[in-house]
C-alpha cells in the first residue's frame, strides 16, 4: 500500500463524504462556472490539506468529527484552490499537476473571476454557518501567504538575504496554510482549546520542513537523478544557497551573486553553482534544519495518546521528509 493511502486509511469514510460536500459547495447557476469547477475537482492532487484537517480533528477529539470539520476542510480547499488559480495567472503558467491550468484553457480574465468566485464561496460557507473562528484562521493564512509571496519578490532583487528572512518567507508562503489546516481541524471539534494553538504550531513545523525538502530537490536527488537548477534560473533564494552565501569568502560570494543575477540561463554556470553549494555543505546544513523541524513536530504529537489518527499524522510528517517529488 502506498504511504499516502496508508495515511488516508483512518479517514477514508470522511474523505469520501468530504468530496461530495466539496463539489456541492462549488455549485453555481452559471453553466460555464460549473464546467470549470468540475474540471478543477477532477484534477485534484493528493489532498493533503483536508487530510490534515480530518486527522487532527479525530486525534484531538477521540475519533470524532463534526459538520464544522467538513465545512472547515471545504473552506480551506475552496480558498486554496482560488489562490492556485490566481497563482497560475500571476506566473503565466500553462500547467498545473500535469494538466492544463484554468488560464491556459479559458484565458486570464475567466481564471481571475473563477478565483474570486471560489474565494467568495469559501467566505460565505463560513459566514452562513457562523463559523467565524474558522474563517479567522483561514483569512489570516491567506493574508500571510500574500505577504510571504511579496516579501520573496522584494528580497529576490537583493539576493543577499539572511536565514532569518528566508524562514519568514517560507513560514508565510508555505507553512501558514498547513498550520491553518491543523489548527482548523482542532478548532472544528474543540473551539478555543489549547489544541488549536498546539496544532497550529505542529502544522507550521511540517510546512517549514516541507519547503526545505522542496529546496533540496533543486540540487538533485538519487531518485530524480540530475539536479534541476530551476530555482537558480528563477533567482529563488533557497536554504542551501543562503547558508553557503553567508559562509563563504567575499570573492566567492560576489562570484555566486553574479552567477545568479547575470548568468542564470547559462547551464554550465548553473551546474558550477550547484557543485559549489554541494561542496560547501549547503545540502547537509539544509537537511539538518529540515530534520530539526521534523523532530519538533513529532515531539508535539507525543503529547497526545496513541491512536490510528496520531500514527497517520506521524506517517505524514515522515512522508514530507522522505517523499521523492
Amino acid at each position: 500500500m502506498k504511504i499516502t493511502e496508508q495515511i488516508k486509511q483512518p479517514i477514508a469514510y470522511e474523505m469520501e463524504l468530504f468530496e461530495q460536500k466539496f463539489l456541492l459547495s462549488m455549485s453555481s447557476k452559471v453553466a460555464l462556472l460549473n464546467r470549470i469547477t468540475h474540471y478543477i475537482v477532477n484534477r485534484k492532487g493528493k489532498q493533503m490539506r483536508p487530510m490534515f484537517v480530518f486527522l487532527v480533528a479525530k486525534m484531538v477529539d477521540n475519533g470524532q468529527v463534526s459538520e464544522r470539520t467538513y465545512r472547515g476542510a471545504s473552506v480551506i480547499e475552496l480558498i486554496h484552490t482560488a489562490t492556485l488559480v490566481h497563482d497560475d495567472v500571476v506566473d503565466d503558467s500553462n500547467r498545473r499537476r500535469g494538466f492544463f491550468s484554468i488560464n491556459a484553457l479559458w484565458k486570464n480574465k475567466i481564471a481571475v473571476l473563477i478565483g474570486d468566485y471560489l474565494l467568495s464561496k469559501g467566505l460565505l460557507l463560513s459566514i452562513d454557518n457562523n463559523d467565524f473562528d474558522l474563517l479567522k484562521i483561514i483569512s489570516v493564512a491567506v493574508r500571510e501567504m500574500s505577504e510571504g509571496e511579496l516579501l520573496q519578490i522584494e528580497k529576490a532583487r537583493q539576493l543577499d538575504i539572511t536565514e532569518a528572512v528566508y524562514y519568514d518567507i517560507i513560514r508565510q508562503k508555505t507553512a501558514t496554510l498547513i498550520a491553518a489546516c491543523c489548527s482548523l481541524g482542532a478548532a472544528s471539534v474543540k473551539p478555543n482549546s489549547q489544541d488549536v494553538d498546539t496544532m497550529r504550531k505542529f502544522g507550521e513545523l511540517i510546512g517549514m520542513a516541507f519547503q526545505i525538502k522542496d529546496d533540496l530537490f533543486d540540487y538533485g536527488e538519487e531518485a530524480i537523478g540530475k539536479p534541476t537548477g530551476i530555482d537558480i534560473k528563477e533567482q529563488k533564494m533557497t536554504l542551501p544557497l543562503i547558508h553557503v552565501l553567508n559562509n563563504c569568502s567575499k570573492k566567492e560570494k560576489s562570484w555566486l551573486i553574479n552567477s545568479i543575477k547575470n548568468h542564470n540561463k547559462d547551464k554550465k554556470r548553473v551546474r558550477e553553482v550547484i557543485a559549489f553549494v554541494k561542496d560547501n555543505n549547503g545540502l547537509e546544513y539544509a537537511i539538518g534544519k529540515m530534520k530539526s523541524f521534523q523532530n519538533e513536530a513529532l515531539q508535539l504529537l507525543n503529547t497526545y495518546p496513541e491512536s490510528e489518527f496520531k500514527s497517520a499524522l506521524q506517517l505524514m510528517v515522515n512522508y514530507v521528509i522522505d517523499r521523492k517529488k
